[in-house]
């Protein structure tokens, strides 16, 4: 076997260890989703109008976009948003707060 055979077995074999061991991020704990916690374009997918999937929100803390957080958390987080000083908390169902202009 050259070495150039070798390499690349030994290459695919260390791939599908590292492939067999890797998880989501999520598989962790249980995950929920919550609304009014994500900053602008950070939000993951299918937000709700006015974004089409992850990372589309315009606003800051848009009501209708969620993140994935650890379940048990969103209703208890407390986000002051620096712009108005106006104290938010996460929301298991989506908001009509802080939507994108239409």
């Amino acid at each position: 076997m050259s070495n150039n055979m070798k390499t690349v077995a030994v290459l695919g074999a260390v791939s599908a260890a590292v492939a067999a061991n890797a998880a989501p991020a999520f598989a962790d704990g249980e995950q929920e989703k919550c609304f009014g916690v994500a900053l602008a374009g950070q939000n993951d997918c299918a937000a709700g109008p006015g974004t089409t999937c992850a990372g589309t929100s315009t606003v800051d803390y848009q009501g209708n976009a969620w993140k994935l957080v650890p379940a048990g958390t969103c209703e208890t987080m407390e986000i002051t948003d620096a712009s108005d000083g106006e104290k938010r908390m996460g929301s298991l169902e989506a908001l009509e707060r802080d939507l994108p202009a239409s």
